[in-house]
Parts: C-alpha cells; sequence; structure tokens
C-alpha cells in the first residue's frame, strides 16, 4: 500500500514522474560505437550526409534502442533533419525501448518546432510510453504551455490518465506548475479525475500545503467532499501533514456553499428556485460521482 504522504516531497518521486527509472530519459546518450550511419547523421543534424545516405539507406532502421533517426533528430532539435525525414516518409509513431515517439522526445527536449513538424504530419499525441504517459502528460510536467496548446489542437487526450491514474492536470498540480494547471482547468481538465489511490487534484495540493493552487482549484468547483481509499479527504490531507491554511480555505469554500444553498431555497420564489435548482444541482451530483470513476486496473505512474 502506497504512503498517503508520498507527494509531499517536491521533485523526488519514488513514483509517478513521467521519467522514473531514466536519468538519460529526456535526451539520448549516443554513442558513436552503437549508431548506423544514418543515426549519426541525424544525431549531428548533417542534412547533406543523411540526403545522401537516405539514397540507399532505410530511414526507418532501428538501433539497439529500438531508436530511428527521427528519435535521434527530435531529441536533438535538428528540425531541418526532422523535415526531411518527414517529407522522406519516415514512421512518425515508431516507439523506442521507454516506448517513446518522436514525438514525445520532442516534447521533452521543448523542441517546439518539431513537435509541430510532426503534429502537422499527423503524428499520433495519444501514444502511451512504459509509464503510460502521453506527450501531454510530458509538457505538463515540464511545464510548456504553448506545447499543450499544439498538442490539444492535434487532439491530445485531456484526461488521459498513465499507470498510476494521474492525468496531465494531476502532473501539474503535483508539480504546483500552477499557471499550467490553471490552463488546463481551462481547457475543460476535469477537476474531480482521482489516481488509482482514489487521491483527487484537491488532495494532492491540500497533503502539499500549496495553498495557492488549493485556491484555483477550489475555483474551479474542486468537490471537497471527494475521499480516497482510506477515507481521507483534501481537508483530511491538509490536516494531517499540518497545513492547516490549506484546511481552513477548504473549510471555509465548504462554509460558503453552503450558505450560498441555503439563501438560495428562502425567499417567495422558493419553489420556482428548488424547480430550476434541482436539475443542475443533480448533474453537479452525478459528476462528483462519476467523474473520479477510473479504470482500476492500471498501476502506477513509475
Amino acid at each position: 500500500m502506497k504512503k498517503i504522504f508520498s507527494f509531499t516531497k517536491k521533485k523526488k518521486h519514488p513514483s509517478g514522474t513521467p521519467d522514473n527509472g531514466s536519468v538519460l530519459s529526456v535526451g539520448y546518450e549516443l554513442k558513436d560505437k552503437d549508431l548506423g550511419k544514418v543515426h549519426k547523421a541525424a544525431s549531428v543534424g548533417d542534412l547533406a550526409k543523411l540526403k545522401q545516405l537516405a539514397k540507399k539507406n532505410d530511414i526507418n532502421q532501428l538501433d539497439k534502442e529500438n531508436r530511428t533517426a527521427l528519435h535521434i533528430a527530435c531529441a536533438s532539435g535538428h528540425g531541418e533533419v526532422v523535415q526531411f525525414l518527414v517529407e522522406s516518409k519516415a514512421k512518425l509513431n515508431l516507439c523506442d525501448n521507454q516506448n517513446r515517439s518522436a514525438l514525445m522526445k520532442a516534447v521533452q527536449g521543448q523542441y517546439e518546432h518539431c513537435v509541430n513538424i510532426l503534429l502537422e504530419n499527423h503524428a499520433e499525441p495519444n501514444l502511451v510510453d512504459i509509464n503510460g504517459n502521453t506527450a501531454l502528460h510530458l509538457a505538463a510536467n515540464i511545464p510548456s504551455i504553448s506545447t499543450a496548446v499544439l498538442l490539444l489542437q492535434h487532439g491530445a487526450e485531456i484526461n488521459a490518465q498513465n499507470k498510476e491514474g494521474f492525468t496531465p492536470l494531476t502532473v501539474a498540480v503535483r508539480e504546483d506548475h500552477i499557471e499550467m494547471a490553471e490552463f488546463l482547468l481551462k481547457e475543460s481538465a476535469d477537476v474531480n479525475f482521482m489516481d488509482q489511490d482514489r487521491r483527487s487534484p484537491l488532495m494532492i495540493a491540500a497533503g502539499n500545503g500549496q495553498i495557492n493552487m488549493v485556491r484555483l482549484l477550489l475555483q474551479f468547483d474542486a468537490d471537497i467532499t471527494l475521499k480516497d481509499t482510506k477515507g481521507w479527504s483534501a481537508d483530511d490531507h491538509a490536516g494531517m501533514n499540518g497545513h492547516h491554511p490549506c484546511s481552513l480555505l477548504i473549510s471555509e469554500h465548504g462554509t460558503q456553499r453552503n450558505d450560498g444553498a441555503s439563501l438560495s431555497l428562502q425567499g417567495p420564489s422558493n419553489k420556482k428556485k428548488k424547480m430550476l435548482g434541482s436539475p443542475s444541482q443533480d448533474v453537479e451530483a452525478g459528476f462528483s460521482l462519476g467523474g473520479p470513476a477510473t479504470d482500476k486496473d492500471g498501476k502506477g505512474f513509475s
């Protein structure tokens, strides 16, 4: 069973990081002896050499790590090489030993021009790596809002869950990337999606004492009544970790909502307000219960 406090330390995640298990996961460790001629040309951005080699060599050939020349070029940010390989009918969605596509490597390296070339040529944005992360998870982890914009414009799933049940929003919250979190929320990311331990983004932020993030999530109607597999709410997470300002903020939010609900039932037009309010209340209740439903067969943002 996972510890409830596994999110309290920033930047050191025993599980759940997009790059867990590979210290070389952003770029590649390239050794000449392990690379063929095509891969070598791509790694140094030698477009003239690559054009010559492409006449007699398969540009989709794989090295020992299942990387193509396109993987290498994207990880190195060689836009002209990427453009040539795409025009030469390179396969865009082949994956390396970490099950990462060339698009993922371009996203991780923050080479937006390469990302754009691939997406414009219909690279698949929703492929998942060995941890179940999509390119959007990786963009949220950086964070890079401009890359996230490109991915969403080309069909990236905003609520995709990785093996541990994290959505891109959960990743942004965990890393305390508040601008990225706000962007995703404005793009209709589900504020109440729960991970494999049924922890919501609000629970994670509250447990970490991220008061500005807590405030943001509450502004987007995060459900304070949700409970994780241990029966703990966001308020509980805040209190048990000693983050009393977060606990107070959550409690005040609950009080304000209750007061607002009471006021809406008062006055001469009480019956009419009930009639108008009931459907929306039913929808909200259904969303709170139905929204966090996750695929519990998956395991681990690891």
